[in-house]
């Protein structure tokens, strides 16, 4: 039992496949870009390289920075995208072993990233990093309110907050997405998984241009290579949350399904300039919530 546990966790559906497919997603996405731009783009193997050269590297902890916290806080994000991949991957080929609220759990992990940006940036003592991690705690609580509507109005058709059960009604019923308010739903959770992402246009708490990579500006070695490997893993299971959310989970068509979701990703990373953060927040707070609230109450109608 111990071994199967060691195995599940650090190498299928675990650390090392999430590891793998998210790095190749971070490809497929530096490629596609690559050629909207007319370039050729990196080989398969970049993010891998990249990855290995970080982890050959010195890191340095800034001066008068707290230690144990700048260095903890990207253990603590990478576990938690690697505990979402698992559980999601687990649950979507044996729906027996979802457990109740196995959805609150996974969405509470999912803000595990952005809340290990804050502390170590916070913990670094710079002034370029504290911007950072102020902006993403601003996005943080901007985007969780519609997250958290698009997810009620997966409650509100399937009568459950079982992962397993939801994947189990669209196999019985046809996806959620096929209906009014999971397409409305779907498109707020799509936004949302834009920011978590930090993807343009909401990569304000890195946003190069200005504040030379905010949170993330004094981390270097294998500590940065933590946090480049996690937002590699969100590319792939935030996608895949949004597949067993409102596509049906995992079956004979998930590739297509999982390279769609990454497709619209990339193309609104692609097609719109940076906001500013009262832009962004306008837009969360606005439009993106008014969005998710009418797929919730369009959920209570049956529709």
């Amino acid at each position: 039992m111990m071994i199967k546990l060691i195995f599940n966790y650090l190498i299928f559906p675990g650390f090392l496949f999430c590891s793998v497919v998210g790095l190749l997603a971070t490809w497929v996405d530096r490629k596609v870009t690559a050629r909207l731009q007319y370039r050729v783009g990196p080989p398969w193997f970049q993010p891998f390289a990249d990855l290995a050269k970080l982890l050959g590297k010195e890191t340095i902890v800034p001066e008068g920075g707290i230690k144990s916290v700048f260095l903890g806080a990207p253990l603590v994000g990478l576990a938690g995208v690697i505990l979402v991949g698992t559980m999601l991957w687990s649950i979507s080929l044996g729906p027996g072993r979802t457990f109740i609220g196995d959805l609150i759990v996974v969405m509470y992990l999912l803000t595990l990233p952005a809340l290990a940006g804050i502390i170590g940036g916070s913990a670094a003592r710079n002034p370029l990093a504290a911007i950072g991690a102020s902006r993403e705690m601003k996005l943080l609580l901007a985007y969780e309110l519609p997250f958290i509507l698009a997810a009620a109005t997966v409650i509100s058709r399937t009568k459950t907050i079982q992962l397993g059960m939801i994947v189990g009604y669209q196999s019985a019923n046809g996806p959620l997405l096929w209906s009014l308010s999971g397409l409305l739903a779907f498109c707020a959770a799509l936004f949302v998984v834009q920011a978590k992402l930090g993807a343009v246009p909401f990569d304000l708490a890195e946003a190069e241009q200005e504040i030379a990579a905010g949170a993330i500006i004094v981390y270097s070695g294998p500590a940065l290579a933590v946090i480049k490997l996690t937002r590699a893993i969100l590319y792939f299971v935030l996608p895949l949350f949004l597949t067993v959310l409102f596509l049906g989970g995992i079956d004979a068509w998930f590739p297509l399904k999982y390279l769609t979701v990454l497709m619209l990703i990339i193309l609104i990373k692609n097609t719109n300039p940076r906001l500013r953060i009262d832009q962004a927040l306008r837009f969360f707070w606005g439009p993106v919530t008014i969005l998710a609230a009418v797929a919730f109450i369009l959920a209570l109608l049956g529709k």
